[in-house]
């Protein structure tokens, strides 16, 4: 085994604690030792991305016990990509926290970045229904705690509703369980793929039940209808770098969706139920944030609803549940990731100096046309213009969506959404931009008036965004290999034997352990003479 593998749960588990009790007095030893436990996070991710392109599927047992008894973490192409994606984002969004000194606003905000680390990674990495269920719980914890970080009545309110719902979540994703375990014994995804399909017609239809139940869970945390209304209220009430790091939470769900319905829901009767469900609830998903918008009033309500648009153009893809599709989705999904990233961190460098983020026309910002350029390629990407990556990534869902029963709505679905959330965007960047510079405020009404002024950004505040436009920059140009990458993840999820026969592999003994036996029970040795004789 690998124990490399076990490192992305082991190093935050480890780290949060150490910070909670012993730094957390001392704001500058807590940010060392976030650094450089993301910095290391992010090296290991990159490592097991590299040893995951071999093609092979890795299984680490904790205890050495064998699938489907022990815990397995389970490490694939797929897997490292979402690692090495949530590692890489983790330490642009903790530089700009440190910069901007959100990190400062409260004692736990460090120790609680490093738990949701620890829940997502372990959620990208396991290999079990259950334990998957252990990771969100622990992504939930610490997410709510890093919501309502540095305190606020709408803050708390906004995270008391996102904590309501996905508690909601985790009481229908225990009842899913019990009921598959009660019906199958097993929770292991690789031993569920073998099971499923064996299953008497009786046991099947509960099954169903289970993966249904199992899909509006995963739905919850990928924010489609109708279960998205909780993400405008939390994302736009988040800290801006809790919220450009809650980017890949959606992505949580989108990857639970793909990683337990193309293996475990594969076949017998749970076969085909994604699309049936998915489908359509992506694409009411797509024109509830197309509208949402064009309807903001707010800059961070409005990029709230970017991301359920972009989320509703990516499950467009994954519900499709074909290879091609995939391939388009997991593209799309590390652009989506970073755009919707660019656009908080940018928001929150205007927010702080403009003093609202009320879409009203008021005097201009210092350093204008330096947001209006970083706003002007966020926005970019995220609808789909070229270009950058955004505008590859919906041409490549386009190509793939062709099927004479799905391109219709597809088509109509994603241009549409895409020509309304352009024309959103448009509004709120010529309101916070153009008009502000031409427009006759009175004095002492805004920002530019304020004595003194609001201090120009930083270059080290200023870095983190343009680094998430430079890496999006870098997904277009270099889209030959990166979905080169893809294509044989998806491969890899649609011949999902592979994965079964390594999970489910029994443990090997070491070659010394008979001949261990044999000395310990005479009689054990005394047939291996007789036998040799």
């Amino acid at each position: 085994m690998n124990h490399w593998i076990i490192a992305p749960v082991v190093l935050p588990a480890l780290m949060a604690p150490l910070i909670g009790y012993v730094m957390r007095h001392d704001i500058v030893l807590a940010r060392v030792a976030s650094v450089a436990s993301t910095v290391a996070l992010t090296l290991i991710a990159f490592g097991l991305t590299v040893l995951a392109m071999d093609g092979d599927t890795h299984v680490y047992r904790l205890g050495d016990w064998p699938a489907p008894f022990g815990i397995v973490l389970v490490l694939d192409r797929l897997s490292a990509m979402m690692v090495l994606l949530t590692c890489a984002l983790a330490l642009i969004v903790l530089w700009h926290a440190i910069a901007t000194g959100w990190d400062a606003k409260g004692r736990h905000f460090h120790a609680l970045y490093q738990f949701q680390l620890m829940g997502i990674c372990g959620a990208f990495l396991t290999g079990d229904a259950f334990n998957l269920f252990v990771f969100f719980e622990v992504l939930l914890i610490a997410s709510y705690g890093l919501m309502v970080h540095s305190g606020g009545e709408q803050r708390v309110r906004a995270g008391l509703q996102y904590l309501v719902m996905n508690l909601g979540g985790s009481t229908l994703f225990l009842f899913a369980l019990g009921t598959m375990y009660a019906t199958t014994g097993t929770l292991n995804i690789a031993d569920l793929a073998v099971k499923v399909p064996q299953l008497s017609p009786g046991d099947a239809a509960m099954v169903r039940v289970a993966a249904v139940l199992l899909l509006i869970v995963f739905m919850i945390k990928a924010s489609l209808f109708p279960v998205q209304f909780w993400l405008p209220g939390t994302y736009s009430n988040a800290p801006a770098p809790v919220a450009a790091l809650f980017a890949i939470m959606t992505k949580v769900g989108a990857y639970a969706i793909i990683r337990v319905h193309t293996i475990a829901f594969s076949g017998g009767a749970t076969e085909g139920m994604v699309s049936e469900w998915l489908f359509p609830a992506a694409l009411v998903t797509v024109a509830l944030g197309a509208f949402g918008v064009l309807a903001a009033r707010r800059l961070m309500p409005l990029i709230a609803f970017s991301v359920i648009g972009s989320m509703g153009t990516l499950m467009l893809a994954v519900g499709a549940m074909e290879a091609y599709a995939m391939e388009t989705a997991l593209y799309y999904l590390v652009h989506s990731t970073f755009s919707a990233a660019a656009l908080f961190l940018m928001a929150d460098l205007v927010i702080t100096r403009r003093g609202s983020d009320v879409l009203t026309v008021m005097p201009p910002v210092v350093q204008n046309g330096l947001f209006a350029a970083l706003f002007f390629a966020a926005a970019i990407a995220m609808v789909g213009m070229p270009p950058l990556s955004g505008f590859l990534g919906k041409l490549l869902i386009l190509d793939a969506l062709r099927d004479p029963a799905l391109m219709p709505w597809a088509w109509s679905g994603i241009l549409a959404g895409s020509l309304v959330t352009i024309v959103g965007f448009s509004r709120a960047g010529s309101i916070l931009f153009w008009k502000s510079t031409a427009a006759a405020v009175p004095e002492g009404t805004g920002p530019i008036d304020a004595d003194p002024l609001p201090p120009n950004a930083t270059g080290s505040e200023i870095a983190p965004s343009l680094v998430l436009v430079a890496l999006l920059v870098a997904l277009a140009a270099a889209a030959g290999p990166v979905t080169g990458y893809m294509r044989d993840a998806s491969a890899q999820l649609f011949e999902p034997q592979q994965y079964i026969d390594t999970v489910l592999a029994p443990v090997e003994k070491p070659k010394d352990e008979p001949e261990a036996d044999a000395h310990a029970d005479p009689h054990a040795a005394d047939a291996a003479k007789d036998k040799d004789h």
